[in-house]
């Protein structure tokens, strides 16, 4: 087992490659539907996800789609079912499993993720119907020194492991996501802080569940100060921290870091990416994306529920697609982002300037 998952895992970080996390429940989707003035119906959402997954030239920059329980149980227009359009297009298919996160008893203002019952008998039905790999998040959240507490730390990476544990013994990865929210007038240091000490009890918690590390993704957070604070670091500044702080505390035989966007406006995430993946210190693991609304926004803007525009919204997810594939590669510049009448994006972030 170990062999053949390891090699999905490796497939899921191929070189300038990433993945589109659309594990969207349908709830969350509609409120971003509602905002854009769009419908929301199971109709209208099947239409959306089959814009992304099918854009043209995706599978040359997307290696994986994470999908949700209503996305995997939908079928494109043509009849196929989206778990298997994305295999006969090269890319795999995955699958969210967590049940959202819920209120922490004793412990107000903080969440646990659940989800863990049951998650056997879904984990066996949708690797059925064809996912390769699997999603779960654990949310944590910084507000000053009070949290997160140690309680809610623990609480996440124990319930990551165990889910890890069972996606494995079900054959499939598992993508460890334990998310430091940006949200909240945290400096970079404290941010620095807070995820070694999450990461650092991530592991430990994977290490006792017997984990194999060869056949899992982590979905981290960058190292960057929170949304409210009043230290603006420089994107060399997030780049070194977060690398130094995933060095520290994520072992070499994890194939690879595939960070998510935590609310950065699409163009910034991508340049972090790129400053990371140019710094000169030796990462044991590969270090790409796995990002969602950094890659969806734009094209769901473009697309505005409105089927003429389907190509347009899909020319905007490959574009960001293969701005993220140049980062993966440090190779990113801001000339890439020029729309499709060559004239420049606006907000493109400038990305750091460091030799190769």
């Amino acid at each position: 087992m170990a062999s053949k998952l390891s090699d999905v895992a490796r497939t899921l970080v191929a070189p300038g490659k990433g993945i589109l996390a659309a594990g969207e429940t349908p709830g969350t989707l509609t409120k971003r539907f509602e905002a854009l003035g769009i419908h929301s119906t199971p109709d209208t959402r099947r239409a959306y996800r089959e814009m992304l997954f099918g854009a043209y030239g995706a599978s040359e920059f997307i290696s994986g789609v994470i999908l949700q329980d209503e996305t995997i149980r939908q079928q494109a227009s043509g009849g196929l079912p989206f778990a298997r359009m994305l295999t006969e297009l090269g890319i795999l298919p995955g699958i969210k499993v967590d049940a959202g996160a819920k209120p922490l008893a004793g412990s107000p203002g903080e969440t646990v993720t659940e989800g863990l019952d049951g998650l056997r008998e879904r984990l066996a039905e949708y690797r059925k119907m064809g996912a390769r790999f699997t999603k779960w998040r654990a949310v944590l959240r910084i507000d000053g020194d009070r949290l997160p507490t140690r309680a809610c730390i623990h609480a996440n990476s124990h319930a990551l492991a165990r889910y890890a544990a069972l996606a494995q013994e079900a054959d499939m990865v598992p993508i460890v996501e334990p998310e430091v929210l940006m949200e909240g007038a945290h400096d970079l240091a404290r941010s620095d802080e807070v995820t070694s000490e999450v990461l650092q009890e991530v592991f430990r918690e994977l290490f006792v569940e017997d984990v194999q590390l060869e056949c899992l993704l982590l979905k981290p957070s960058m190292v960057i100060p929170g949304s409210r604070s009043s230290e603006k670091a420089s994107q060399l500044e997030v780049a070194a921290a977060t690398l130094r702080c995933l060095l520290r505390h994520v072992p070499a035989a994890v194939p690879g870091v595939v960070f998510l966007s935590g609310g950065q406006s699409p163009e910034l995430a991508t340049a972090h990416l790129d400053t990371i993946n140019r710094l000169q210190w030796p990462a044991p693991w590969t270090v790409s994306f796995s990002y969602g609304r950094a890659l969806q926004d734009p094209a769901l803007e473009r697309w505005g529920g409105h089927k003429d525009r389907a190509e347009a919204g899909a020319q905007a997810l490959i574009h960001r697609a293969r701005c993220n594939s140049a980062a993966a590669l440090g190779a990113y510049s801001p000339a890439m982002e020029e729309g499709q009448d060559g004239i420049r994006m606006p907000n493109a972030a400038q990305p750091a300037t460091l030799d190769h």
